[in-house]
């Protein structure tokens, strides 16, 4: 072991003994693919995304949830969604519903270790009443929106499908701490968010520890876009595909943004910075993960597996791309060990992996519960009629098991590549299936091996069974009519 390596271990560990813990920053991107990242598709320019990459860690084995709410609840509270009761699709901003208040949040637990909060775009974890909004769940300021997703320029909640009683209300949606920040309607919100950050980190005391969550609107449909952004990709062809490009571009500029306002200020240097994407990319608009089976909203590794990295000058070994075993949960107990904070009190399902990522040591984890989820899950794939099947899937070492109705398991590429579109068949409506797969030697899902290794499927469907035995009620209510935005009328 090298005397430089010594001396980082040393220095952090005196940095946080000495009641220095470093600054947080924890970028998060929407519905960002697998396959829209340079250094896995040169064609998409991000170029400050990328250098944090190289210069850091990159994940190669990193898995999220393959939709918004179930990844975010577990960023925040290091659970998994079946011990939430958050197991079955989103919240829905008709819905009742939240993170259970009985959870302590990832910013809660920062400021028992005396960071400054300040969290910055996506909420979706539940807002229907006062407790459940991010400052009351520890932040110390909040701009952005408490939904899942809104128009980029006016910020009204106007898309979804309609044939769904969940998605029928809409209504304008930015908010200013508790309040309706209406000065800001017409304005972009990958701009928007990007100067808030910037604003918070040039008027931070560097003393001080700071904890800053940027969730990223961007680059959820609606496809907007300023048009700068659009012409650096006037060379493909597909307007859904070039406009998702120039979001993604534009995304990363703002990320550049605030690392330069970071270094400007005193911050950069004792700031580390993990970059996440909340599920995989929407190919119905304009996301890709090709090589992977499926895309959001499946348990194919195209739904899950996400892009993810950490970049700070106190890692000791910087510039490797990782290949550990890392999930989402894993952030709050790495997180609270770089607070010199305490876990103990706590019942949680992710571990802290910061001497993988630090040192490169083997990551604690070791399987993962992608989910269970007991009530059926209705899906509209554009390719495929809507469809009904409960659905389970787990990871444990190199094996995957998934149960029931992973949905669509295409393989898609681009549409700028020269590759076929592989149309898997009808994985909806069958609460039977079983699909087994090493993912280490077949990371694309396409040897199912169920048949040649029955005692492997009994091995995981017993682990599964387990899991299951620790669940929590499913919590997904019908909406409220007080949720009705003309009974909460404000002049924009």
């Amino acid at each position: 072991m090298g005397e430089g390596f010594v001396t980082l271990v040393f220095l952090f560990s005196l940095q946080i003994a000495s009641g220095k813990p470093p600054h947080i920053v924890f970028i998060l991107a929407d519905d960002y693919g697998f396959n829209d990242i340079s250094y896995h598709n040169p064609l998409i320019k991000t170029p400050f995304l990328s250098s944090l990459a190289a210069h850091g860690v990159r994940l190669e084995n990193y898995y999220v949830q393959p939709i918004c709410t179930p990844t975010r609840s577990q960023l925040f509270s290091g659970r998994y969604q079946i011990h939430t009761g958050l197991q079955h699709g989103i919240i829905w901003p008709s819905q009742p519903n939240a993170l259970p208040k009985n959870e302590t949040t990832i910013a809660s637990k920062l400021k028992e270790s005396g960071y400054s909060t300040h969290m910055i775009g996506k909420w979706h974890i539940g807002f229907y009443k006062r407790e459940f909004i991010p400052t009351q769940r520890g932040f110390d300021s909040f701009f952005g929106y408490l939904t899942g997703g809104e128009d980029y320029y006016t910020h009204n909640n106007t898309f979804g499908y309609p044939s769904s009683e969940y998605v029928v209300l809409n209504g304008y949606d930015m908010r200013r701490n508790e309040e309706v920040a209406a000065d800001v309607a017409g304005n972009y919100s990958t701009f928007l968010f990007t100067d808030e950050a910037v604003k918070i980190i040039s008027s931070h005391d560097p003393d001080t520890p700071l904890f800053l969550f940027v969730a990223y609107q961007a680059v959820h449909s609606p496809l907007q876009v300023p048009e700068q952004y659009t012409e650096i990709y006037k060379d493909i062809d597909n307007h859904a595909r070039r406009t998702y490009a120039g979001m993604v571009t534009c995304m990363d500029e703002g990320i550049g943004n605030i690392t330069k306002a970071l270094q400007e200020h005193g911050l950069w240097d004792d700031t580390v910075l993990f970059f996440s994407t909340d599920n995989g990319g929407q190919i119905l608009e304009g996301g890709n993960n090709f090589p992977l089976r499926g895309w959001k909203g499946s348990l194919w590794e195209g739904g899950m597996r996400g892009i993810g990295l950490v970049y700070s000058k106190l890692l000791s070994k910087p510039g490797q791309v990782n290949s550990e075993l890392i999930h989402v949960t894993d952030w709050f107990p790495t997180i609270v060990h770089l607070s010199g904070g305490s876990i103990e009190d706590l019942p949680l399902d992710g571990y802290n992996v910061w001497e993988t990522l630090s040192n490169g040591e083997p990551s604690p984890r070791k399987e993962i519960l992608h989910n269970i989820d007991p009530i059926d899950a209705y899906w509209n794939s554009h390719i495929e009629p809507y469809k009904h099947c409960r659905q389970a899937a787990i990871r444990v070492g190199d094996w995957k098991l998934l149960r029931g109705c992973p949905g669509n398991g295409s393989w898609i590429p681009p549409p700028e590549s020269s590759y076929p579109i592989e149309y898997a068949p009808n994985y909806f409506d069958n609460i039977n299936s079983t699909f087994l797969f090493n993912i280490r030697e077949d990371p694309e899902e396409r040897n199912e091996l169920s048949k040649v290794y029955p005692e492997m499927v009994n091995t995981l469907m017993l682990r599964l069974k387990e899991y299951n035995a620790t669940a929590v009620p499913v919590r997904y209510p019908a909406p409220d009519p007080a949720s009705l935005p003309e009974l909460h009328v404000i002049s924009i």
